[in-house]
């Protein structure tokens, strides 16, 4: 997985195919409204699945860490792309990058980046005291070979 500068894929860089903004009531729409998005740019059965559980994963982080309401993109950008922002207070992304093994199950959480990246052909994390902004891209059979 790599971590592509930030400029390298400004929010703005891509074609807009979705956009919504988001609290817990709105996953399971999103979720599908993600997946139907997804099929349309031509992923597969399975790189649909590992990307909508990357895209929750990222949705329910802002809704346990960064203030329970966030905003969602997904934009095409040479591959499929997902931003999504909060307004929360921001963490040290130094704790949870690189992070090439798996974290130990806690209580608190932990594994949810992880587990973006695992499923991600990038991730890209930026956070500070007015929120944080976090981009993937889908993996798919084209980005692997």
């Amino acid at each position: 997985m790599a971590n592509p500068p930030l400029g390298q894929h400004a929010p703005t860089a891509g074609k807009p195919l979705f956009s919504t903004s988001f609290t817990l009531a709105d996953l399971t729409r999103i979720r599908h409204d993600v997946e139907a998005v997804s099929r349309r740019c031509g992923l597969e059965h399975d790189e649909i699945e590992d990307w909508v559980t990357a895209v929750n994963e990222l949705m329910i982080n802002v809704i346990r860490h960064g203030g329970g309401r966030g905003a969602l993109r997904l934009l095409m950008d040479g591959q499929l792309t997902c931003e999504v922002t909060d307004q929360g207070r921001g963490f040290n992304t130094a704790h949870y990058f690189p992070c090439t093994e798996r974290p130990p199950l806690s209580g608190t959480g932990g594994m949810g980046l992880w587990v973006v990246g695992q499923m991600a052909d990038y991730l890209l994390v930026v956070s500070g005291p007015a929120g944080t902004t976090i981009r993937i891209a889908a993996r798919s059979r084209d980005t692997l070979a």
